[in-house]
């Protein structure tokens, strides 16, 4: 979020953000932490870093993935996936030793921010919900998922709430 007029944003997509961050070149940077979209040739050191969650990987044919940065070193990602009917947010995973100090907050809401053109939707594992609804997602019936989405959850057979999962969606636009 850019600054205007030498007034500070403090809401980004329903979140709060502190006085201190701000949009350079494409780059948020919040106390210390730069978060920003990946090139396709970095989508290796996103793999690297999602082999503890469920081995997901990056494809810069259909992928946008963005990356909280300490120093050099990523502390968490958000990746958004186009389907031929929608875009799916998916992938969000900050490693265990850098959890709990808001950079997947940082990593989703710069996502959220850039993908902002497109409806967004998601399956969000059940106790996150509140952090999702924060960034501008609401709860859908799985019915309401375009269906090259709700097929990446077949195997639940209709059961999401059995598998702890709940289909959300953010509609297109920038909520400040």
């Amino acid at each position: 979020m850019i600054e205007k007029e030498g007034i500070p944003a403090t809401r980004k997509n329903g979140a709060d953000i502190s006085k201190d961050t701000l949009q350079k070149n494409g780059c948020h940077q919040e106390s210390g932490i730069r978060v920003r979209e990946l090139k396709a040739i970095e989508f290796p050191a996103a793999d690297t870093i999602w082999v503890e969650y469920h081995e997901t990987t990056g494809n810069p044919v259909t992928d946008r993935i963005f990356a909280a940065f300490a120093g050099d070193q990523i502390v968490s990602l958000a990746r958004c996936r186009r389907h031929p009917d929608g875009m799916d947010i998916d992938g969000i995973f900050t490693p265990a030793e850098h959890r709990r100090k808001g950079y997947s907050r940082l990593a989703v809401g710069a996502l959220v921010e850039a993908c902002h053109n497109d409806n967004l939707y998601m399956h969000a594992v059940r106790h996150l919900i509140d952090f999702y609804t924060k960034q501008g997602f609401i709860p859908i019936a799985e019915k309401e998922l375009p269906p090259t989405i709700r097929e990446r959850y077949i195997w639940a057979g209709g059961n999401l709430e059995g598998a702890e999962v709940q289909p959300m969606y953010r509609k297109a636009g920038l909520f400040f």
